[in-house]
């Protein structure tokens, strides 16, 4: 099976935004990048495989509110933790 990625960006306006999807290399490269950012990644084949259904551009349906609020919920956890680190 082949790998599959999806970037997301939330601007606090509105529902989180597909940016980015893939399968395979491009994939690869979006991963890449993310992390070349220090961008969190979340692996959850059953959301990604959602997220693909999107729309490049368009705004995340309701139904995929509540996975993608945990998952940010849990990226803003991570970030006040290494705030946190960084301060001591």
């Amino acid at each position: 099976m082949k790998e599959k990625a999806a970037a997301l960006v939330y601007d606090q306006i509105g529902a989180p935004r597909i940016v980015a999807k893939g399968v395979g290399e491009v994939a690869r490269k979006i991963i890449e990048s993310a992390e070349a950012e220090g961008i969190p990644i979340q692996k959850n084949e059953m959301l990604v495989e959602a997220l693909m259904q999107v729309e490049l551009t368009k705004e995340i349906p309701p139904q995929l509110y509540r996975a993608v609020a945990e998952i940010l919920a849990l990226i803003y956890r991570l970030d006040k933790a290494k705030s946190k680190i960084r301060n001591l």
